[in-house]
């Protein structure tokens, strides 16, 4: 279409689109206006003069006539389009080549991408001859990072990050003192670097820098099965239900089946066969691990090859598991002696991983407390400090009222959550929620379920209601009550019904609801459990008053483990996610041997307030075992967030420490890790992703090519306002079109006289 577009209007797209058009008539416009109106003033009077020829024939004359003059007085008015355009051998043009490791692929024919991109821009090729003729080329390869290239040739394809907005930025400053014309970016765009375009865009843009995309690959496989994202536990406690969520991007495979395998440090700990829908696009798989040990684990998860499938390095990924030992104290508030404590202590207690401290009012300013460590732990019941309260990684609330809570108590509540990072959860009783006069607290705005109802009568009779889980609550580990999702949907519908006390309110925007249940006669489902993510932490309500009954009930087994497995469970969601005081992570957490990484710390002091002055030093540890330190200093941009570069050079599983001093205060960081593969990352999205390279383009003033229009750069890219150019004024009179229309309406004019027996 634009060769045809360029043979009609003698120049290319690009050159209209960068121009400016500007009249230069060929005698004063005055004189050619009146020209053109004598010639229509006689055209008028001539075919008015005729006879025998209807209004409309002579309308149709008439008009012919004078589009035939028009078109002449606009070629007299010389329309010339001024275009700036490069000096030849006077500007840089760098040309990215993507060297990642989805470059590999074989998805057009024998030849693998790097393969069909070295031969479209090898320095025998007539677009680099074209280009050299005229610019000054500046090769470079990039994958995580940019590195400076002799030609197009040496292809590694080694790199397992495709970081274009790096490799834009890092040309962009290489060549910043230089007149830098364009940038020519060949890639698949599977852009899996973590950073924002924005700012890199947003740059080039402000020096008038096109950017020309040229996409390699296949926009859509014709046939495949990719594994796209792994989402794995970010760092459970041993014996956690581990369940691995797999996003599965489907290609021509309707109603077929795969095998979906993971295995951890080389060992088998799920298989599932997984029947493949007949529409969707995309779907979810779900793996249950078996139970591991503490430490890291690397994860694996493969999805069985299909027969004549396009690609198959997309059918495996990688992942790190931390799992931790415990134990994590939780701290159980609760206002009145009533079964479900000790129920859920017992069901709490055969967990090792878990350390549940009890405080039950037995009268007034006289506390039970069963857990402590020693014997001043809560000697004065509920703790008063932060420093106290902020040592818990996770709190419940039972049946206790917010007045026997001081102001200040109930704000470092809330900022347990939301400034520690801890885990709250409010069990329904007659003192609890809205009814134990919690509406307007910091506590009430941290709960996933607003109390906006008039509080209950609490003498009144509770109400029975039977709880299934929602769709997400399905999904939740911390609800798996059987070995597979069926067998743990139908242990919920065999449940017997429980008990609330409270006016449960609307569930928040951002929250999840998990349970549900339906009082009898009633229409619609109330909420029994809910979640909700609050600044740092996590906020859970759960109404029922006596789920020990799934322990008692007559129609449960002696035997019946539900109770306690959910309890445990919960207890476990509470404190997952919770910090610790110094924490230390890799960005990203996957890497090529050799490529570097930024190692951030965030520190906090004993009440979980972020610390600027400290002194953070990061150990990391090879998997060979050598120890290396690195020095992390304050980034500036974010309160408590410490940072520093390391390089990568061994493969395998890294593990990372570190250690902050203040004064006499040091801390060190619960551990992190960082995996160096060359298994690569960014095959797992490995179609040609054409929109993201067209948005480059078009953000930056540059164009999109197919692989097979490259040859399209060679006179596009001349035109350009960066660097040394010159505004060049190319006529447009004598355009291919105008004597095409000229030659129509002649014709046309001809043939109609013609056919009337006037010519």
């Amino acid at each position: 279409m634009d060769a045809f577009l360029s043979l009609l209007f003698k120049y290319p797209t690009r050159v209209w689109e960068r121009g400016e058009l500007v009249w230069s008539p060929v005698a004063p416009a005055w004189l050619i206006v009146t020209v053109l109106l004598l010639a229509l003033g006689l055209a008028v009077w001539s075919y008015q003069r005729v006879q025998g020829l209807s209004g409309v024939h002579r309308a149709v004359l008439t008009a012919l006539r004078a589009a035939t003059l028009l078109l002449v007085v606009g070629a007299l008015l010389r329309p010339t389009l001024v275009v700036a355009s490069a000096v030849p051998q006077r500007n840089v043009l760098a040309i990215l080549l993507d060297d990642s490791r989805s470059m590999a692929l074989k998805d057009g024919g024998e030849q693998t991408r790097a393969e069909l991109v070295a031969r479209s821009f090898a320095d025998s090729a007539a677009l680099v001859q074209a280009l050299g003729e005229r610019f000054a080329l500046r090769f470079y390869r990039f994958a995580a990072d940019v590195r400076p290239a002799a030609s197009a040739a040496g292809y590694q394809t080694a790199g397992t990050r495709t970081d274009l907005a790096s490799a834009l930025d890092g040309a962009r400053q290489e060549l910043a003192g230089l007149p830098l014309s364009g940038i020519i970016v060949v890639s698949d765009g599977a852009d899996n670097g973590g950073r924002e375009l924005d700012p890199a865009l947003i740059a080039l843009r402000a020096r008038k820098v096109p950017v020309y995309t040229v996409g390699a690959g296949l926009e859509r496989f014709p046939r495949d099965v990719a594994i796209e994202r792994v989402l794995l536990p970010a760092r459970p406690l041993v014996g956690a239900n581990l369940l691995v969520d797999v996003t599965l991007r489907l290609r021509g495979v309707a109603n077929e089946s795969i095998v979906l395998t993971a295995e951890s440090d080389g060992r088998v700990v799920a298989t599932e066969t997984v029947k493949l829908p007949a529409r969707e696009e995309t779907m979810r798989a779900r793996l249950r691990l078996e139970e591991l040990e503490a430490g890291t684990h690397r994860i694996t998860v493969r999805a069985t090859p299909l027969d004549r499938e396009t690609v198959a390095e997309n059918n495996e990924a990688h992942g790190l598991v931390q799992v931790r030992a415990g134990p994590d104290r939780i701290l159980y508030v609760e206002g009145e002696p009533r079964p479900e404590l000790g129920f859920l202590r017992r069901a709490i207690a055969v967990d090792s991983a878990l350390n549940l401290v009890a405080l039950l009012r037995s009268a007034e300013q006289k506390y039970l407390r069963l857990g402590v460590r020693d014997s001043l732990e809560l000697v004065s019941g509920f703790p008063a400090s932060r420093e106290e309260l902020f040592g818990f990684r996770g709190v419940i609330l039972g049946s206790i009222e917010a007045s026997f809570f001081t102001p200040d108590q109930l704000r470092m509540l809330g900022e347990f959550v939301s400034q520690r990072g801890g885990g709250l959860m409010v069990i329904g009783g007659r003192a609890a929620l809205a009814e134990g006069g919690y509406r307007g607290t910091p506590v009430a705005e941290v709960l996933p379920v607003a109390l906006d109802r008039s509080p209950r009568d609490v003498d009144a009779a509770p109400m029975e209601l039977r709880i299934r889980p929602t769709v997400a609550g399905l999904a939740s580990s911390a609800l798996q009550l059987g070995g597979s999702d069926s067998a743990s949907a139908h242990k919920w519908d065999s449940l017997p019904p429980l008990t609330v006390v409270n006016a449960i309110g609307s569930l928040r925007p951002g929250a999840t609801a998990l349970l549900t249940g339906r009082i009898e006669g009633q229409t619609s489902d109330q909420t029994v459990l809910a979640s909700q993510r609050f600044g740092r932490g996590t906020a859970f309500v759960f109404s029922p008053q006596d789920s020990w009954l799934w322990k008692m009930h007559a129609d449960i087994a002696v035997d019946d483990r539900t109770h306690s497995t959910l309890w445990r469970q919960l207890a476990r969601s509470l404190t997952e996610e919770s910090p610790e005081r110094v924490e230390i992570a890799a960005v990203p957490a996957r890497v090529a041997p050799g490529e570097a990484v930024e190692l951030r710390a965030r520190v906090a002091d004993e009440q979980f307030l972020d610390i600027n002055d400290a002194v953070v030093v990061a150990r990391v540890t090879t998997p060979s075992g050598r120890e290396t330190e690195v020095p992390l200093e304050w980034s500036l941009a974010e309160n408590g967030v410490y940072s520093g570069r390391f390089v990568a050079e061994e493969a395998g599983v890294y593990t990372l420490g570190a250690e902050s001093r203040r004064g006499r205060d040091t801390v060190a960081a619960s551990p992190g890790v960082l995996l160096a593969d060359d298994q690569g990352a960014d095959v797992e999205q490995a179609e040609l992703r054409a929109p993201l390279m067209r948005r480059i383009a078009e953000e930056t003033g540059g164009r999109y090519y197919p692989l097979a229009e490259s040859e399209r750069l060679a006179e596009d890219v001349l035109y350009t306002e960066s660097g040394v150019t010159v505004r060049e004024a190319l006529d447009l009179w004598d355009m291919p079109v105008v004597f095409l229309l000229l030659a129509v309406l002649l014709g046309a004019e001809w043939q109609l006289r013609r056919s009337r027996g006037m010519a």
